[in-house]
């Protein structure tokens, strides 16, 4: 009993609020994809909606040739259901190693179960057929036109990287440069699919609407699991060698899973915390420091 009780204490307390605000949050975002297709659904007719969706492929087939057919392709190959995990693992796999968390995977992994759940959910409520296939560039796609699962995926898996990252490295420019580069990524994965005729522009649009929306709840989340921590424990942000620190009778800072030994014998003093303060300030240190977690 009591191990699985360390073991509660250690992994599921500190973590309550995360996994508590992600699932009501999860929740609220699948909510506003069923109600979006239910409001769709009654505007779907209305010459308002054929006045964006119309021009916007039809400017698109304007600028098409071979080799910006061939070069849209395989970008867009990159936010599908293949490219997309791959370029996800690979950074998530990369800011796990430099923070030694577990947190890029829960938040990165979590944020792309629900996206992907609200895409489904739309696609199967409104079943909006896509352009034709005379309008578009194969190869051809034929499931459901709402929302834009390449465009959700892609704003929800590379807005979360873009937040872990800015936590991770404390330079300005590389917080800016990731900010930068992974919101071109993002404007152009659903610019893609409209110009190769695979969605219309309303689907498009969903799709970063719902996928900012959700981005936010789990930042939202992080950040209601630093308060949480700080609360019931000291010390810095859990690690993969330093689960959880708590505090003890005297006010001194006690990890469960004991001080970390140095060359000299003694206990090596606890990181400072930088999960809520430094993560909102300038690029004030050089290089990286341990993410917020």
């Amino acid at each position: 009993m009591s191990t699985v009780r360390d073991r509660v204490d250690k992994w599921i307390k500190p973590y309550a609020a995360l996994w508590l605000t992600m699932i009501i949050g999860g929740t609220l975002v699948i909510a506003m994809a069923l109600l979006g297709a239910e409001v769709y659904s009654d505007v779907v007719d209305e010459e308002g909606l054929a006045s964006l969706d119309i021009p916007a492929l039809e400017y698109s087939q304007s600028l098409r040739n071979p080799e910006m057919d061939a070069f849209a392709t395989g970008f867009t190959n990159v936010g599908g259901g293949i490219g997309m995990p791959i370029l996800a693992s690979i950074l998530t796999a990369w800011l796990t190693f430099l923070s030694r968390t577990w947190r890029p995977i829960v938040l990165v992994g979590g944020a792309a179960l629900v996206s992907t759940l609200a895409t489904t959910l739309g696609k199967r409520l409104v079943g909006r057929t896509r352009p034709d296939h005379s309008e578009a560039v194969p190869p051809f796609e034929t499931s459901p036109s709402f929302p834009s699962g390449h465009t959700l995926n892609t704003t929800v898996v590379i807005g979360v990287l873009i937040y872990l990252m800015c936590l991770q490295f404390q330079v300005l420019w590389a917080r800016i440069a990731a900010i930068t580069v992974g919101t071109i990524f993002i404007i152009a994965m659903g610019l893609s699919r409209v110009f190769l005729g695979h969605h219309w522009m309303t689907d498009v649009m969903a799709g970063w609407f719902l996928g900012l929306a959700w981005v936010g709840i789990v930042i939202l989340a992080h950040r209601l699991f630093h308060v949480m921590r700080r609360r019931e424990h000291a010390g810095p942000a859990p690690t993969f060698e330093h689960p959880v620190l708590r505090e003890d009778h005297s006010g001194d800072a006690e990890s469960t899973t004991g001080p970390t030994p140095t060359a000299n014998g003694g206990g090596a003093p606890p990181r400072v915390d930088d999960g809520a303060s430094q993560s909102g300030t300038g690029g004030g240190r050089q290089g990286s420091g341990p993410a917020a977690g």
